[in-house]
This record gives C-alpha cells, structure tokens and sequence, in this order.
C-alpha cells in the first residue's frame, strides 16, 4: 500500500521522482523518502508526514543525478518516523531499496543476520531486505543483480522492489511478488521509468511493462530491457500502450478529487455502458465473453469475492443475477475466503471485483479458485492489472483513473457492468425474455443522463450536509437491492468524516438497532423502492415515534416518505433493479460535504490507502 516511483537515464532524476510521488500520494502518506545516486555519491533525504514536508527538508540546489528512486509509505512495519520510512540503506550504505510489501519471514532473516554483525536502524521489514541483498553480494562476491536474485529466493511475502548501489551507479533493478510495479519505456532504451502504477510516469511513457510474480528486470543506460525469472532465465513480456490524459490525474477546478470524480460519473459512466451496450440496439458485448458462453449456461453458482466498496458492487450484483439470470449467487469477503475451507468445483464461476486489479485479498481469492478448478472472471478498471491478466475473462469499467481514496465513479461504473452481465447471462440462460431484457436495457441508457440530473442537487445537499457535521454516529437504512448502497453510504461517511455510522437492511432495524434511535442518532432512509414502499414508511414511522431525526432519499413526485422528514433529498426515477447507482449519487455527496466542512483530508483519509496492496 506504498508507492515507488524510479528513473534512470540522461534527465535530472529529482524533479521527475518528486512529481511522481505527489501523484502516488493516495497510495501513503506516513512518510517519504527519496534516494538520489551519481558515481558512488548516495544522497538519502526522508521525513515523516506528506511529500511538501519531504520536500521541505530537501536543500535547495542543482541535482544532477540521474538515477534515483522514491518512496512514499504507508505504515506496516514500525510507526511513521524517519528511521521507518524509505529509501532503506544497507548496513555498508552501499545498496539502497524502495519496497511496497510485506516480507513475512523478516524475523528469521533478521535474526541470522543478526548473528553475521549486521545492526539495523528501524523496526521494518524492508531494512531486513537490503541487508539480505548486501549480505548474499558480500559472500558470493558477486553482482547486485545476482544477489538480489539469491535474496529475494530467501523471502516470503509480497514485494515490489527497486533497488540501486553505489558500486553498479548505472543500473536500477527492479523486482515483484503479489504487489504492482510497471516499468516505462522510452522509445531508445536511453532512460527508463518504474512506478507502482501509470499515474506517476505517464507524462514521460505511455509504453509500459507490467512485471509478473518472481520476475525482476535490470535497467541500464542504452542497454535493452531484459526480464528475466528468479533463476535467471530471460521472460517474454508484452508492452502496453497506455491512453491517459493528463487531466484525468489533475483536480482541475475542484478542490478535492473526490468531488471531481463524482462529478465525472456522467461520462464515465456513459463510457462504460456504451463500451458493453450498442448505442443503437440492445445488443450487450463483452469482448472474449462468447469463450465463457458454455461455463455461464452450466454455472451452478457465482461466487463474486471483493473488498470494501467492491464487495457492496457485488452485494448488489447477487440481486440483479438471480432476479435477472436466475443462478445462485454467494458474495464473499475475498479477506476471508480462502481461510475459511470453501468449498469450490469446476461447475462455479469465481467473480472477482476491483477497482484497481491488484487488491491483494482479491487476487489471493481469485488464485485460489483458478487451484481449484473454478471459471475465474474478474471486474476492474485498469487494463494490464495483475487481476486482468490472471483470469479467464475481465470485464472492465471505463471510469479513468480515480485518485481519491473513497471510491465514487469507480463504484457506479461496477454495478453498471454488473447490471448489464446480468441482463446478457439472463438472455443466455433462456430464463429472461428479450421485451423485459429491452425494457431494462432501455432504463440503463438512461443512466449518465439521470445521475446528470442527480448532481444538479448538490447545493441543497451541501445545506443538509452543514446540520450533521456534529453528529456522532448515523443509522443507514435500505431495503431490498437499496441495502448494499446503505451500507456504501456508511462506509462512506465512516471513511472521510470519521463520523461513525451503520447500515442495515431497513427490516432488521427492530431486531436491535432501535434500540439507539433517540433525538441524537439520525437516520438516513432510502426510500426510493417501489416494491417496498409501504414497509419504507413504516420503518421512518417508528424512527420518528422514537424522536429520531430522518434524512430521506426519495423519488422526485414523493410525498408520503418526505412529508415524515426533516431533510430530504430527491433523485430521477428508475426502476428498481438499477436505483443502487443514482441513489449513490446523494450518498457520495453528503458525505463529501461533511468530510470537507469538518475541514477533514478527503481525499487521503487517516489510516487509508487507496490500493491495499497488502494483506
């Protein structure tokens, strides 16, 4: 849950390291470092905090190294100081290493080295790491490629790697286990890039190569790219071109990327289902789904696993495939699943959801299944993640890039592909019929311009928003396919404002969480529901007889719902099926404005990172 970022070439390496890692930032912001390498000369800057601080410490001269690399770090291992925070030096300061990661035997290598007169200077596990490299570099007196191969064969974790030395100044290796790392190309091989992600290194190259498990790569000035396996052996790899504007990393006019990127969702999720859905017939495309035709129609069930937003994606999923497609649906925790013995068989489709395809719970999930024998499928937004390449068929999301820690269009963008994988294996299962699979492809074209229609009500949420930035603790309450979006709203408000809240299935308020509502606990009620309309009121009924205060999400013609409310906000009418992603419009929005009144980091909450990368 860190974020690396690397160059060597003929450039001044500082200037391209520390934008880099200001766009890295929603990956950690305990602290940063940054190691900076010409002929034998090692400069190691590092502070605790965001990278402005580190920058701050950094004195102001000409740096005219051209190989470096840079870190900003997400605590693990060791509290926020700057002895924990990266780079990390080796014993002899000769070897330097940037890590995203966990080592899970760091205690056994540490003790041993422990033993051969090494001392260390922090409580981490990546200073264990370069120690190892130093130590294997020392007793084989061999190259530093060579001995990080032998180290990392030492190692058991997860890990992406850069790392350099003083005694090889023109080569930085790379290297990666279950954590991400892309490596950028130039079109002469003079200089290259590594990033955790596109984000950092996409104004230079949009050319990049994504390592896979057990590989490493040795970067050198003018030499070609080689990657090659921990044994040594030269691997095969692909280079994908990456489009991505600029702009989509920039906040614009907007003061936080959360709220831009709520306010993207019209396009991105115009994008997204027009990608999949013919603009002019109801024809739904999924490109290499006709592969899977044969596992969906035999599917005894789906099991979907994901975290945190991505599982309420597939919360919502369960009810649209078995209302639409008519298969058993289970949604798994993915940090639980494979500890808990499932049982899996080749007749199940494993159906993994992430934003970014490297959620490292998720892909633990998804690997586990493809052992046994399942279908696997994943749901992401980033082509070339590690998630896309390891499974059999991905269904990707048009959303761009998303900074913000708090998932907004990402997670619109999800259930709208859900939406329409579950009208298309209903039309392949022979259990939905062409008018009703019309009438609801029909409602999903509606889609960008309703949720349009939704930010219009910004202000007024904004004013709703400034009654609540006291409040304590909130009660989310939905009903029927409304529940998960509950519990989105929640997370949400659980995330940016630090306002404690809860969602629950609008039915179960009487088996126990009512025994809280009092004049200071308000509820937030969807009453969007046609369906469950009658059974809604009553629920805002008791809450009201309780002297509780209720904030309603309605249609716009409601009446009933509002008239028992003491604020009120109202969305475009859909069908039922596909309210969860209008009805997360107001959802994200209040919490935003909360979070921003109370003055609160919303972009980059405490303790958050945006891709856990780490289990």
């Amino acid at each position: 849950m860190c974020g690396i970022v690397g160059y060597i070439g003929s450039k001044e390496a500082y200037p391209i390291l520390i934008k880099g890692l200001k766009r890295l930032e929603y990956r950690g912001y305990d602290s940063a470092g940054i190691a900076l390498l010409k002929n034998k000369d090692l400069e190691i800057y590092k502070q605790i905090g965001k990278v402005d601080a580190l920058e701050a410490v950094i004195p102001k001269k000409e740096h005219k190294q051209t190989l470096g690399v840079a870190h900003t770090r997400w605590a693990t291992h060791g509290e926020p100081t700057v002895e924990n925070a990266h780079p990390h030096n080796s014993y002899s300061e000769d070897i330097a290493v940037v890590h995203n990661g966990i080592i899970e035997n760091f205690m056994i290598i540490k003790n041993h080295l422990e033993k051969e007169g090494y001392k260390f200077r922090s409580q981490t596990d990546t200073e264990v790491v370069v120690n190892l490299i130093e130590f294997e570099k020392k007793k084989a007196n061999c190259t530093l490629e060579q001995a990080v191969c032998k180290a990392l064969q030492q190692v058991h974790g997860a890990y992406a790697l850069a790392v350099l030395s003083k005694s090889e100044p023109d080569k930085l290796i790379v290297a990666r286990k279950g954590s991400p790392l892309a490596i950028g190309l130039s079109k002469d091989s003079s200089e290259f890039f590594v990033a955790s992600d596109a984000i950092p290194i996409v104004e230079y190259t949009q050319d990049l190569i994504y390592l896979n498990d057990n590989e490493y790569a040795v970067l050198e000035r003018g030499k070609k790219i080689e990657v090659k396996d921990l044994q040594g052996n030269i691997k095969n790899y692909s280079v994908k071109h990456i489009d991505l504007d600029m702009n989509m990393v920039t906040k614009g006019d907007y003061e936080h990327f959360m709220l831009k990127e709520i306010f993207e969702q019209p396009e991105t999720l115009y994008n997204t289902i027009f990608s999949h859905l013919d603009e002019k017939e109801n024809k739904i495309y999924f490109e290499g789904l006709d592969n899977l035709k044969k596992q969906l129609s035999e599917a005894k069930r789906i099991i979907i696993v994901a975290c945190g937003t991505s599982w309420h994606s597939g919360l919502i999923a369960e009810y649209l495939i078995e209302e639409l497609a008519r298969v058993p649906v289970e949604v798994e925790y993915a940090s639980e699943f494979r500890y808990r013995n499932p049982i899996i068989t080749k007749n199940d489709i494993v159906l993994a959801i992430s934003q970014s395809g490297e959620t490292a719970d998720t892909l633990a999930a998804l690997r586990y299944s493809k052992k046994k024998g399942a279908t696997t499928f994943a749901i992401c937004n980033v082509f070339g993640s590690s998630m896309a390449r390891e499974c059999d068929f991905t269904a990707y999301t048009y959303a761009g890039v998303e900074i913000g820690v708090a998932s907004t269009k990402a997670f619109t963008a999800q259930v709208a592909v859900l939406s329409l994988l579950a009208v298309a294996m209903g039309l392949e299962n022979g259990v939905l019929e062409q008018n009703k699979a019309n009438e609801i492809t029909k409602e999903i074209r509606k889609i960008p311009t309703l949720v349009k229609e939704a930010l219009k009500d910004n202000e007024h949420i904004t004013e709703i928003a400034k009654e609540f930035t006291q409040t304590t603790s909130f009660l989310y309450l939905g009903r029927g396919i409304n529940f998960p979006v509950a519990l989105e709203g929640a997370l949400k408000l659980k995330e940016i404002s630090y306002i404690h809240a809860e969602g629950y299935p609008a039915a179960e308020m009487k088996h126990g969480p009512i025994a809280m509502i009092d004049e200071s606990l308000p509820t937030l009620i969807i009453g969007t529901n046609e369906s469950y309309y009658g059974k809604i009121v009553s629920n805002a009924q008791e809450v009201k007889a309780r002297k509780g205060q209720i904030v309603s999400i309605v249609n716009q013609d409601d009446e009933e719902l509002s008239n028992l409310s003491d604020c009120v906000m109202r969305v475009p009418k859909i069908c039922d099926l596909l309210q969860p992603i209008i009805v997360a419009i107001p959802l994200h929005l209040f919490s935003y404005h909360i979070a921003a009144i109370k003055g609160c980091n919303v972009d980059q909450p405490r303790n958050l990172a945006k891709s856990v990368t780490v289990e």
